[in-house]
């Protein structure tokens, strides 16, 4: 299949990979929960944005770069702890949630949501290098150029967006529940903001 071997096999490593939770998927559920379906639906998609121009950066070559400058590896990966950081501030900093249900936003609230996801996404370059492992894995070794591997970044998009779309609808449930309980809401953005804070830190020190 177009220089592609093993494909079922890549489509059984994507769907596994996904059940293991990641930074996309604990922000997914952290935006979800914290501010609605809509809220986490357009952060979906701003990380599903941002994992295409990974997946693209690996099958041009352009990930080599990156990979191979310990400088720039970790400028990119200090930057994204620091804009995660920014936004779990935000969060302390945003207005306590009432009980009216899931909230509402304005096209430009959309739009921001939108670009933090995919900064989140883009500012983080373990990602670029889980691609450059993986995909090659699948790809056949006479036929290493962009094709077999924008295929099989499609293929991996197309997996996660299902389950991002089922991590979004949990979790926004699961808020809508929280957000009744106002003793809850009250601590809600915090407990969010905690966690975005977290992965910020376990970028820079993840556990071995």
């Amino acid at each position: 299949m177009s220089g592609i071997h093993n494909y079922y096999g890549f489509v059984l490593a994507v769907i596994l990979l996904n059940l293991t939770p990641g930074a996309d998927s604990i922000y997914i559920l952290t935006r979800s929960i914290a501010q609605g379906r809509q809220a986490g639906f357009v952060s979906a998609l701003g990380i599903m944005t941002g994992l295409l121009v990974h997946i693209s950066a690996v099958s041009f070559g352009l990930a080599q770069i990156v990979a191979h400058s310990p400088i720039l590896f970790a400028m990119i990966q200090y930057s994204g702890a620091a804009y995660l950081i920014y936004l779990g501030i935000q969060l302390w900093r945003a207005p306590t949630l009432t009980l009216s249900g899931s909230p509402t936003f304005h096209t430009r609230t959309l739009s921001t949501l939108f670009k933090q996801g995919m900064i989140t996404n883009l500012l983080n370059p373990k990602v670029l290098l889980f691609f450059m492992a993986l995909l090659p894995q699948f790809v056949l070794p006479e036929n290493q150029t962009p094709l077999p591997f924008l295929l099989l970044g499609i293929t991996f998009l197309f997996i996660s967006s299902i389950w991002l779309t089922t991590l979004v609808c949990s979790a926004s449930f699961i808020g809508k529940l929280m957000r009744r309980k106002q003793q809850l809401a009250n601590y809600l953005n915090k407990i969010c903001g905690t966690v975005f804070i977290a992965l910020a830190v376990k970028i820079i020190y993840p556990s071995n």
